[in-house]
């Protein structure tokens, strides 16, 4: 015999109240699960009836409002460097060599005594010319600061793809985006992989790894990868 959808959905109920009860319906008994289940299958409330059939149209799994709050309850990594990053880099790049009409000029590498020269917070390669930074480079104060906003957004854009999706606090963000301004070395270093991989303690210890210029152990870089270092910790 083949059984309707609700006529399969009827026996299967009577028989689970049979086995309940272990024993089959008494006449007495059978008008009482009939009506139960012909209000369960033919509602005649309007509401009851859309409730119902909304009820057969849900599929499994997570509703898109819920995979929506909760992409947008996971915070994203930074992409631009904070207040204490930036404060970090100027405390150790300066903004060094000031001659008295107000102007500033490049200075060697301290571990080389030559290149890579440097002037204004910290910029090496090329000037605001095209031409190398060198020993005869002047620039303006504005053209220093000018020259900083641009390699801050270069470098948290490097440090960002290099951290990609792993999850990065504001501190850690700007520990390594010091590091990288200093170094050029983010898409390379253990220190990343480190933190890619959630080793926040081990990435810590990195740091101090980076310490040489011209392979000599340099104080002023020793002080900036604790201070990094501590950055990131915070």
């Amino acid at each position: 015999m083949t059984f309707s959808p609700p006529a399969r959905r009827r026996a299967a109920f009577l028989n689970t109240v049979r086995a309940i009860l272990g024993r089959g319906f008494r006449p007495s008994d059978n008008a009482m699960p009939d009506d139960a289940i012909d209000d369960a299958l033919d509602p005649t409330d309007e509401s009851e009836a859309k409730d119902f059939e909304a009820q057969d149209r849900v599929t499994c799994g997570p509703s898109a409002s819920h995979i929506r709050r909760t992409v947008e309850s996971e915070p994203q990594p930074p992409t631009a460097i904070g207040a204490q990053g930036i404060a970090l880099i100027k405390r150790f790049e300066g903004c060094a060599r000031k001659r008295r009409d107000g102007l500033v000029e490049a200075y060697p590498d301290p571990g080389t005594g030559g290149d890579p020269w440097t002037i204004g917070w910290g910029a090496t390669g090329a000037g605001l010319d095209g031409e190398r930074i060198g020993p005869r480079t002047v620039w303006t104060q504005a053209q220093c600061d000018a020259r900083l906003e641009s390699d801050l957004a270069r470098y948290a854009a490097d440090v960002a793809r290099a951290v990609g999706s792993a999850p990065t606090t504001q501190a850690q963000f700007d520990a390594m985006v010091s590091f990288h301004y200093n170094t050029g070395a983010i898409a390379r270093a253990t220190l990343t992989r480190k933190h890619r991989a959630g080793d926040h303690a081990g990435a810590v210890a990195e740091f101090a790894r980076w310490n040489r210029a011209g392979g000599r152990v340099m104080r002023g870089l020793v002080r900036r990868r604790t201070a990094e270092a501590a950055l990131y910790r915070s």
